[in-house]
């Protein structure tokens, strides 16, 4: 393995949305192909055709391509002679059947389905396990390429094998049966056509789910059968339900990864937020950049315990990877989210400290968290006193206040300036809340918004004096 280029492959198939377990598997296997020189390649395991999604491979390519997770092998990028399309390849599994079939390791399956459900029913009603080896037949007939077609296990033996996640494995002689290479309708099993084309496509790392690891002898006795080494294999541990009781499902919220795209998740967060899920380079540091991400990346620190499915987790990271934005790519990206009549350049700072990811900035649109700088808020006069104080101060304090706006010149009508004013009087009073209370609640009628100084520069010097005046 050491004196080999690393090529590792993403093999999904096209059965509907992406979830986060399918995208983690190909960033993983992405990311230690680049730390490595390695060869990275997009697979699509079409075979079984009635599972088939349209649109599916095409979903699969722009979700890799949103997370930037580029290929250098796939559907859209073949070389001569060689396919990425698992039903574009029927020949090639032929021809590995065939050599089975000479070695002695393969035989057309001899029974009906009604026969085997027979087996099936006896198995069942003895207590004890199925296996079809048991009921393989003496003599094998001539393969016709119509029936199915059977591995004939080349010896009922125990399997061990290391995994880079899980370590050192094994499996008793039960694990191993006499599976089906070649259906009826002539399509491979996933069983089958996975292997041939990881040795057509000279494969040395894989990574897949952990429970794959009960299946992994039967795939170590076809590269036995064929003569060729197994891969380096790597088994992922679950993502799970926040709780951490059980896996990730649709009943639990999973969701189709360009769902993320659509809430305005940033790719370099998502992919962040993926890398860590199952993995940790150790260390206190948890924002990566794709680049720092490659060059920590590691087999040995993939963690064997499921990582849970953490939005809140999500939601801060997305956070963070907005904050390394340029100031003109975070005000574009926020001014695209609001509608058109509300995009105002001045509200950018403060929509950016409420939200963590771009959708936060329609939401509050749509919510009405916005319109205090649209149009003039309802005032309740009672609300304007603060705690103790009377309302005669209050309308003291706000006269104050608005002679002292008035004196600033419109061209300086800053955060800066306003607040430099404002902490001035506040600081004359018995109180501070006693000036910013009333200035804050005339101006927004909300008893929690942004600070007096911050609303009162988005609104300009004309419509602060208005809002102030109308309370008097």
């Amino acid at each position: 393995m050491l004196n080999k280029k690393v090529v590792t492959r993403f093999a999904p198939s096209p059965t509907g949305f992406m979830h986060v377990g399918n995208v983690r598997a190909a960033l993983y296997e992405w990311l230690w192909a680049r730390k490595n020189n390695g060869i990275f390649i997009l697979r699509i395991e079409d075979t079984d055709q009635k599972r088939e999604v349209e649109g599916s491979v095409e979903h699969i390519v722009e979700c890799l391509k949103w997370l930037g997770l580029d290929y250098d092998a796939g559907p859209d990028k073949c070389e001569p002679g060689m396919c990425y399309t698992q039903s574009e390849r029927l020949e090639i599994y032929k021809k590995y059947a065939k050599i089975l079939i000479e070695k002695g390791y393969a035989y057309p399956d001899p029974y009906t389905v009604e026969e085997l459900e027979n087996f099936r029913k006896k198995a069942e009603e003895e207590k004890r396990p199925f296996l079809y080896r048991e009921h393989r037949p003496d003599n094998f007939g001539t393969w016709d390429g119509i029936k199915a077609l059977r591995f004939k296990t080349p010896e009922i033996k125990s399997y061990q094998w290391h995994d880079a996640v899980f370590g050192d494995l094994s499996a008793g002689p039960e694990m191993l049966d006499d599976f089906v290479l070649i259906k009826s309708d002539g399509y491979p099993t996933y069983n089958f056509a996975h292997i041939v084309d990881d040795i057509e496509m000279n494969i040395n790392v894989v990574m897949r789910g952990q429970e794959y690891i009960a299946s992994t002898p039967k795939y170590l006795s076809v590269y036995q059968a064929l003569g060729f080494e197994p891969p380096l294999y790597a088994c992922l541990p679950h993502i799970m339900a926040t709780g951490g009781n059980k896996k990730l499902g649709k009943r639990d919220g999973a969701k189709d990864v360009l769902d993320y795209k659509k809430e305005g998740y940033l790719p370099d967060a998502m992919v962040n937020f993926l890398a860590f899920l199952g993995w940790n380079p150790g260390g206190d540091k948890e924002i990566y950049t794709r680049k720092e991400l490659i060059e920590a990346f590691d087999l040995s620190r993939i963690q064997v315990s499921g990582a849970q499915m953490n939005l809140e987790k999500l939601d801060w990271m997305n956070k963070e990877h907005i904050k390394l934005l340029s100031k003109e790519e975070i005000e574009k990206n926020i001014l695209e989210w609001l509608p058109e009549d509300m995009r105002n350049s001045k509200l950018v700072s403060v929509i950016l400290e409420r939200i963590s990811k771009w959708s936060d900035v329609r939401d509050m649109a749509q919510s009405g968290e916005l319109d205090l700088f649209f149009k003039a808020p309802e005032i309740d006069k009672v609300k304007l006193v603060y705690k103790n104080s009377t309302a005669e101060k209050t309308f003291e304090n706000l006269q104050a206040v608005i002679k002292a706006l008035e004196n600033i010149d419109e061209n300086n009508f800053t955060v800066e300036k306003i607040k430099e004013i404002l902490m001035d009087l506040a600081n004359k009073a018995e109180s501070r809340g006693e000036v910013l209370h009333p200035v804050r609640y005339a101006l927004s009628g909300l008893d929690k918004s942004p600070d007096p100084f911050i609303i009162a520069s988005i609104l300009g010097k004309n419509e602060t004096l208005s809002r102030l005046q109308k309370v008097m």
